[in-house]
């Protein structure tokens, strides 16, 4: 087995996978940011994000076409499925982050089996590849999706009834990583995120990226049934934070799983006027709202109990949805190049 780490005067080398897309940007940010003395390395077949977004993000990226661990962060073209291009890119990792999967209820929904190639083996394969070169740590990016439809709020003792193929993909990857864990001695946690939203996520298919992006085309804001729904938004660098928590804490968290959210229900017709009310100041006129049918597989009630996360790891969210939603509105006007107000 190869065990060639970062050395210690180098800090710590992260291999993110799906880096290139709205979470892996944000955390790769974060990291340049917060860690400087941190390598990062990406692999990404840029199926959703794209090297130049990263590139918006962390102008020192830059695609290779072999790894090197060098100064700046290393983006490699590569399938998660493929375990040749996994190996290579988890050579000489301290921490694997594992983002990249097929995201969302309705296109699980609509290629079950595509969810689970993705989501299943591609998390299997990156496990194998950590086992093979001696990877210290495995984050993997769960959801609140295996739980299924329960009482809220969601914490990590819910027995999982998933409802959509991808809760039931993100449920297999759970369990492959207490399985790597128990079996193989591996340091994986699964954290459960729930509704994440923030800068970088114009091309998402999520809630709050969906009304910016309706809104600045001219289009109405749609709501999937009569707005009363809930969920638990959190910005997504108090979610990289909590990422960078679990990959640097002394803590033994080996083989469990957690819940990254900020404990808080809203409404999805609350989250419609924050919105509006950003877009408003900033220049954007008034837009409107129009509703659809429900869709198959989404939950009415959603949202988490975080306490095993603030106890455990002493993490906690400090970004609030009023702040964050105009903090993300302001982000996605300028990047559109509209004058604001």
């Amino acid at each position: 087995m190869t065990t060639t780490g970062a050395p210690a005067d180098q800090g710590l080398a992260w291999l993110v996978t799906g880096g290139s897309g709205f979470i892996g940007t944000n955390l790769c940010r974060l990291l340049r940011r917060d860690r400087p003395g941190d390598r990062i390395r990406v692999l990404d077949d840029f199926s959703t994000g794209s090297a130049d977004r990263l590139g918006d993000a962390v102008p020192e990226a830059e695609v290779v076409d072999a790894p090197s661990w060098g100064t700046g962060p290393e983006i490699l073209e590569g399938d998660v499925r493929d375990p040749v291009a996994a190996e290579a890119a988890a050579e000489g990792a301290d921490i694997i982050v594992h983002l990249a999967a097929n995201t969302g209820v309705p296109a699980s929904i609509a290629a079950p089996r595509q969810d689970c190639e993705t989501n299943v083996l591609g998390t299997l394969t990156m496990l194998e590849a950590a086992r093979a070169r001696g990877v210290k740590s495995f984050i993997f990016a769960s959801s609140g999706a295996p739980a299924g439809a329960c009482t809220p709020p969601i914490d990590e003792q819910i027995v999982p009834r998933p409802i959509s193929p991808y809760g039931a993909s993100k449920l297999a990857g759970e369990g492959y990583c207490s399985a790597y864990h128990g079996s193989f001695g591996l340091a994986t946690v699964a954290l459960r995120f729930s509704n994440v939203y923030g800068p970088f996520s114009g091309h998402k298919g999520s809630v709050v990226a969906a009304f910016i992006r309706n809104a600045l085309a001219g289009r109405p804001l749609t709501i999937f049934g009569d707005g009363e729904q809930t969920r638990d938004f959190i910005h997504v660098e108090d979610l990289a934070r909590a990422v960078i928590t679990a990959g640097t804490t002394r803590t033994p968290i080996g083989g469990e799983v957690f819940q990254v959210a900020t404990g808080a229900e809203t409404r999805v017709a609350e989250l419609v006027e924050l919105v509006r009310s950003a877009l408003e100041r900033e220049g954007v006129p008034e837009v409107e709202v129009e509703h659809d049918d429900p869709r198959p597989g989404d939950m009415l009630r959603n949202y988490s109990d975080i306490s095993k996360i603030r106890a455990r790891l002493g993490w906690a969210p400090v970004i609030g949805l009023r702040e964050g939603i105009a903090a993300t509105v302001r982000h996605a006007v300028a990047a559109a190049d509209l004058p604001s107000s």
